[in-house]
Order: structure tokens, then sequence, then C-alpha cells
């Protein structure tokens, strides 16, 4: 899919979905089949799903302009999907095909066999194809990787996803090989019973051992490129909970582990952000600057030393349960942090053991 038809989709509202359904025809952008065992299930939801770069309220926009049909017919938001159904979304203007490349890239595999794979991502890698990343992601490295799979889907930008995780974040994933697999795991994400387990190391310290954040995330209206936290009671946003307990106290700064009862798009850098405590050198919420410390000139030497050790957002999907969708078992995975995530945390541990008092915090 090209760059302009992923935002043609991205961008809709209701004037420019009214004005050009009038001028162009409709084609056909997206077609997915319901296995035998689709649970009855919103039309929305289902797409969101499986849609990449797109959010469920643009969803619903496309749905109420008549962009979307079940077998054939024209459905509202709220159409429950069946099995078997063939479910379209047909856009103004030409439909350009998009195809996943194989690209040789290593990975870090965890766990695999015929049913799903668990992978380590590292940070810096994007999870699936979007705007301005057709290259060099995770799903590119695993359609080399499964070869000729049949079940691998190259016209699909989202083959076998069902989470995922930001680009400059490290951690585990796990990747569907079948679409009943798929449909099991999505599942279980969508009853919040995938537990999935991050360390992060944040500015600040805590006045207590754990704690509890709650707040609908939604994009921000001044930056798309970030999130907001949003009062539930306007309406705005995804329901988030981020349960987090203090792990380590370097005075400045501090290692959590975070437990998400949600998945939304950077819930734990923005529900932070919210708590005064941005993520160790997290560019998009602040974090990359000092917000705690001395004005010494030492201490701002030995953060920017800090900083080169992990040039991205201290923050790692460490943890990883779920069941597995063919044996039932609880599958369990643990994963080390990244040398540069642990040589941080060491650099900080012998900072604060060194006695340094610390004043301005």
């Amino acid at each position: 899919m090209t760059d302009d038809n992923l935002l043609e989709v991205e961008d809709f509202d209701d004037d420019d979905i009214e004005s050009t359904e009038e001028t162009q025809e409709l084609a056909e952008h997206y077609r997915f089949e319901a296995d035998k065992g689709q649970e009855l299930v919103r039309i929305d939801k289902f797409l969101d799903n499986r849609i990449a770069g797109v959010s469920r309220n643009k969803i619903q926009e496309a749905a109420k302009a008549g962009y979307i049909c079940a077998n054939g017919n024209v459905v509202k938001q709220n159409y429950r999907v069946h099995p078997y159904d063939v479910i379209t979304v047909n856009l103004p203007g030409e439909r350009i095909d998009f195809k996943v490349e194989p690209e040789d890239i290593p990975l870090n595999i965890v766990y695999e066999d015929d049913t799903l794979i668990v992978v380590n991502k590292p940070a810096g890698m994007v999870v699936h194809p979007a705007h301005g990343n057709y290259t060099g992601t995770l799903v590119n490295a695993l359609a080399f990787h499964f070869g000729d799979n049949s079940n691998f889907d190259k016209n699909d930008i989202r083959p076998g996803l069902v989470h995922r995780i930001d680009k400059n974040t490290s951690g585990l994933l796990v990747i569907a090989k079948t679409e009943a697999a798929k449909a099991h795991l999505a599942k279980q994400f969508f009853n919040h019973t995938v537990n999935r387990r991050y360390q992060a190391l944040v500015w600040g310290d805590f006045d207590h051992e754990y704690g509890t954040i709650e707040g609908n995330i939604g994009r921000n209206p001044h930056d798309r490129k970030s999130m907001c936290v949003f009062d539930p009671e306007t309406g705005i946003g995804k329901p988030a909970i981020t349960h987090y307990k203090v792990l380590e106290r370097f005075g400045y700064v501090t290692l959590i582990e975070c437990k998400l009862e949600t998945g939304r798009t950077h819930q734990i850098r923005v529900h932070m952000k919210t708590k005064c405590h941005p993520l160790f050198n997290d560019d998009v919420y602040g974090g990359n600057k000092i917000l705690r410390g001395t004005t010494f000139t030492k201490y701002k030497k030995f953060v920017e030393n800090c900083f080169s050790l992990l040039p991205s957002q201290a923050l790692h999907a460490k943890t990883l349960e779920f069941v597995h969708p063919t044996t039932g078992k609880v599958m369990s995975f643990d994963s080390e942090l990244p040398q540069g995530f642990a040589d941080l945390i060491e650099k900080w541990r012998i900072y604060a053991k060194a006695g340094m008092t610390f004043v301005g915090a």
C-alpha cells in the first residue's frame, strides 16, 4: 500500500468522507475472511486488530460513511462478524497492493513451534510496516524466517500479530503462525488475561512502593506523534490501567516494574509522564532532559554518559505469559535486559552507592 493510501485511511473526517464519496468511485482496499471459529464481535473491533495505523474511531467513521461491507452489503460499526464472513473496506482511489518483502534480519527467537513464535525484539526495530517504515521491520524479518509457509500472508502488513511494542522499546512479542492461533491469542489480549510485565527506569522517586495509574489514553490533539491522558468523563480515548511497583531506588531515578491491564499506544510512557515520572531518555515525553539532580557540571556529564548508554527510552517488555492456543498449557517467558539497559542501571547503582547527597530531587 502506498503512503498516500495509508494516510487516506488515517485522516478520515466526516467532511472529507462526504466530498470524496461524491467525486470518486470506491475500490476495495482491504479484504478479510473470518474463519470458522470466529466469535461474534463488532466489526470495528474485528478490523481494529487487522488494519495497521488506523484507530477504532477512524474505522467507525468509515463505517458510518458506508465504506465497510460484510458479504457485499454495507454495514455499520456495530455489525457483529460471523464465521466465514467476508469483510471488505472500500475507499476512494485505486488500491495499490502491498507486499511484505522478506529480509534476512537476525531474530532473537525465544521459543517456536508449529503454532506460534516468541521473539525478543531489539530497541530500534519497528514491529510492522507502516507509513515511513516499509522495510527493516520485524514482519520483514519474519517473512524471511517463515519462507514459503502458506500461513504467512505477504499481502498482510500484520500477519500473525496480536500485539506490538514501540519501535524504541525492547522485549518479548508472541506471533501466531495460524489464523486459529491468531484468533485465540487475540481473544486473550482482548480479555486482558495475558500477563505482561515491563521494567522501566524513570525520573524521580516515589512516595509509595507500588501504585496504579488510570486514565483514558488518546491521540494528543496538538501532536499526532504523542498521546495524552484524558478524564474518562470526557469520552476521549480508551481506558488504560497500569500497575507499578518500585524495584530499586537511585535517588534521582527509579527502576520500576509495570504490569498492564490494557495495551494502549505508549501506555506506560504517557501514564508515567502524567505522574511527573517520564521514562529516562524518552524523547517524546521529555525524559531526554535532566529532570532531577544537581546543577554540578560533573553530574550533568554523568547523566549525558547515561543517555549515551541507551539511546532510547529505558523500557523493556521483560516477561510474557499466555495460554498456548493448541495445548492449553500456560506459557511463561522471561528475558534479560538489553546490555545497554543493564549497564545504565549499574551506572546509577554505583552512583547511588557512592553516597551522593541527593539534593534538589
